[in-house]
This record gives structure tokens, C-alpha cells and sequence, in this order.
């Protein structure tokens, strides 16, 4: 068996509308100046705690509150019809197709919480698809590996066998700690040029070119082939 870990946001999702607004939300509530569009995108992956540590100081009294007003702004914009998450373009024929072979296990790795990946997939309809959801409630933040270490436990397949997809260096730190290849994308949210210096094996441009990916990852020069959506 193979395990092919996805990241939620950034890659699955898109989902930096919202993230934006909702971190906007949060330093309002406090009198404080927006981190702005670039430095909140740049955290995304993170746990919200290590993400705010980044955008403010780890000692920064206001984390607490920080972290309960962004989720509140997060609820009340998921409530709001006007603001969406939508799946990126081809990622649900991707998922369907690798969740239909016999010998491939799709999981999650995000900063997401269980309650958010469970709402989010389960309104596009493909979250019954991932057999082992790993989020920042159960493991340390990335780019700790315990996420994939977990998840590979969950489902019994090993690190040689398991590929991280993410649009983040978090995403490939945290693969490559955990011994795991990576595969980058590129329509999320760090630059491919990042991804490829943190050690992605390759960065798609579309997630239709992911079934070839990853063959040419378990099976290199021609060593069998994996179908394509």
C-alpha cells in the first residue's frame, strides 16, 4: 500500500479570503494594525499559536486573545454564503481517482482543526476519501513531523512508501523530517522557488499533473505506472 498525505489550505483549499479577513478581524478587535495580505498568508500551516508567535513576538500578551478572536471571525465568515473555500481546479477529480485505486491511502496533514477539515471537505463531498485526518489538535505544528509519523502508524505504511503534498516549506520540512518525499504545488501560497530549496521532489502547476508525480517518485525510469484520473 501507498499513503499520499495532502495539506488542506493552500493546496486542497483555497481558502486565503477568509484567512485573510478573519485575521484582519482578529487584530481589529484588539486596536491592532493588520499584519497585511503577505506576512498572514506566509504563516498559513502553522498552528494558530506558532502562527501568531510569527506575527507578533512569542511573548506577546494578546496571543490568547489574538487566537480566540481569529476563530470567532473565521465561524462567523464560514456562516456568511458571500465567503468560500473553494477546491482548487482539478483537485476533486485528483482525489476521487487516487481514492478509487486499490493500493492508495489518502490522509491529511494541516493546521486546520478536526472540526474545520471535517466542515470544509465534508461540504465539497470528498471527506470520506481521506482515511487518517491529522491536524494541529492531535500533534505538534509543522514542520514537526508527528503529523506524518502519525498518520503512517494510522494506516500502516511506511515512510518509503508515503508522499507529502503541500504548498508551503512547512509542508516540506516537515516531510522531509519525517523521511517522506515531498511534492510541491504551485498555486498556494509560498513561491515554488521556496519549495524547491526547502526540498520538494518537483512543484506542480496543476493538480492534474499530481498521478504522474507520484509515479515517477514510486516508480522511477519506467518501473510500472500509476493510472491518471
Amino acid at each position: 500500500m501507498k499513503l499520499v498525505i495532502f495539506d488542506c489550505d493552500g493546496t486542497l483549499v483555497d481558502s486565503q479570503h477568509m484567512i485573510v479577513a478573519a485575521m484582519d478581524a482578529a487584530f481589529a478587535s484588539l486596536g491592532r494594525p493588520s499584519p497585511g495580505r503577505f506576512a498572514t498568508l506566509s504563516i498559513v500551516g502553522l498552528s494558530l499559536r506558532e502562527a501568531f508567535e510569527r506575527l507578533t513576538s512569542p511573548d506577546d500578551a494578546d496571543i490568547p486573545a489574538l487566537i480566540e478572536a481569529y476563530k470567532n471571525a473565521f465561524h462567523a465568515l464560514r456562516a456568511d454564503p458571500a465567503h468560500t473555500e473553494p477546491l482548487y481546479d482539478g483537485a476533486r477529480m485528483v482525489v476521487e481517482a487516487l481514492a478509487a485505486q486499490g493500493d492508495v491511502i489518502l490522509g491529511i496533514a494541516t493546521g486546520k482543526s478536526q472540526r474545520g477539515v471535517r466542515l470544509v471537505l465534508g461540504h465539497h463531498g470528498i471527506f470520506d476519501h481521506f482515511a487518517t485526518i491529522q491536524t494541529a489538535d492531535d500533534a505538534p505544528s509543522k514542520p514537526h513531523p508527528a503529523m506524518i509519523a502519525q498518520a503512517m502508524a494510522a494506516v500502516g505504511v511506511g515512510p518509503e512508501a508515503t508522499i507529502m503534498i503541500g504548498d508551503t516549506t512547512f509542508d516540506i520540512d516537515m516531510a522531509v523530517a519525517a523521511g517522506v518525499a515531498p511534492i510541491g504545488v504551485g498555486w498556494g501560497y509560498h513561491p515554488a522557488a521556496a519549495l524547491h530549496a526547502a526540498g520538494a521532489r518537483m512543484v506542480l502547476s496543476h493538480f492534474t499533473e499530481l498521478p504522474a508525480g507520484l509515479a515517477a517518485i514510486w516508480h522511477p525510469a519506467g518501473q510500472g505506472a500509476m493510472a491518471g484520473p
